[in-house]
């Protein structure tokens, strides 16, 4: 019997001036603390990627493009040639799996502490406001330290590490690289009410930062190779926007005409960010509906698409527990595998590469009712 049901249109091929895929699935970022204390990603870290190398664009941990933007203790970087071997295994791997990767670049402003940076040194951000609460660090947990107000030069030189960044990205074999200007990160706290009190520049266009930033990468690396994350409205570490439309619309109008390969942006309960920029922005659109909610279904990712809110959806959490999630969601599998929370931060496989594919579910089902039957 021939099997008639709609195929979803997750699974649907997509295509742009910049991408060709062969879905519509995303892996979504996620930090997963595997990498060497200097910042070069484990060897694990190729198996974990190739395994989800089925999804139509795989997007990197965030990683950090300077030691002078660590945000946390191993979180990869892009700064030196041992970074570059070691991500080159990466994408070589998922480049062997027909896979596409884009490598997301997350400077940490504000974010970190000096136990857990290798300058040993007080992070800087926009102005002197400290994350609020405690905060991890290699050892433990400690208060948030103030962070000290970027200068002028800090600010061309976070500019120049973050285009470096991308060059090496692209020396490692990435197929792109993806600004993180989202949940608290640097690019972030200069959007926001609250982290970026600046009275120069900066300050009266709260936007300046990001547009500069962009607009380097673009031009180091190609418009075409570069996406976007932003979350207006996430009150992640203590993050406030009062209004965050005015803000985003100002910087989705500049940065349209660029040709970017995409820009990926998460909804938000206060702000619906993907309802409102979505007609401002011609390019392709991924978008993400789970952060601060639960994990995103299949029926979410699909009413994202049909009513014409994103190009794309990106996964995090199903991507975790699921490597095969494209193949779950022709299955309709429930995607119900927990999360092994034990071992979600952990520098091993455990809770990293050794989540079950359906195939390999089934398998051991059958291989369980098969050893029943010859008891």
């Amino acid at each position: 019997m021939t099997n008639t049901a709609p195929v979803s249109p997750l699974l649907t091929p997509y295509t742009s001036a910049a991408l060709r895929l062969p879905n519509r699935i995303v892996m979504a970022p996620m930090t997963r603390y595997r990498a060497r204390e200097d910042g070069t990603p484990l060897p694990v870290v190729a198996d974990y990627y190739a395994q989800r190398a089925a999804a139509g664009l795989l997007i990197t941990e965030g990683i950090w493009p300077h030691r002078r933007g660590q945000s946390g203790w191993r979180i990869p970087g892009l700064e030196t040639k041992a970074h570059v071997t070691g991500w080159r295994a990466v994408t070589e791997a998922v480049h062997a799996r027909d896979g596409r990767i884009f490598a997301q670049l997350m400077h940490g402003g504000r974010q970190g502490h000096p136990r857990s940076r290798l300058l040993g040194d007080i992070p800087a951000g926009p102005s002197a406001v400290p994350v609020p609460g405690p905060v991890h660090v290699k050892d433990g947990t400690a208060e948030a330290p103030v962070p000290r107000e970027m200068t002028a030069q800090d600010i061309r030189t976070a500019i120049d590490d973050h285009v470096a960044a991308a060059r090496n990205a692209l020396r490692a074999g990435f197929d792109g690289v993806e600004i993180h200007g989202a949940n608290s990160y640097l690019t972030h706290q200069f959007l926001a009410d609250n982290t970026n009190l600046r009275t120069d520049a900066y300050g009266h266009d709260r936007t300046r930062f990001a547009v500069e930033l962009v607009t380097a990468v673009a031009e180091a690396i190609g418009a075409h190779r570069l996406g976007l994350r932003l979350s207006p409205g996430n009150p992640q570490f203590g993050m406030f926007e009062r209004d965050p439309a005015p803000v985003y619309r100002a910087l989705t109008d500049t940065l349209n005409p660029l040709g970017l390969a995409y820009l990926h942006l998460t909804d938000n309960d206060d702000y619906p960010a993907l309802a409102d920029l979505r007609p401002r922005w011609s390019g392709t659109l991924i978008a993400n509906v789970g952060e601060n909610h639960a994990p995103t279904t299949r029926y979410q990712g699909e009413r994202v698409l049909t009513e014409g809110h994103g190009d794309l959806v990106s996964y995090g959490r199903a991507f975790l527990t699921h490597p095969d999630l494209p193949a779950r969601i022709a299955a309709d599998d429930p995607l119900a595998t927990p999360v092994d929370t034990e071992h979600l931060y952990t520098q091993g496989a455990r809770g990293y590469t050794d989540y079950p594919t359906l195939a390999e579910e089934r398998s051991r089902t059958a291989t369980g009712a098969s050893l029943c039957q010859a008891r």
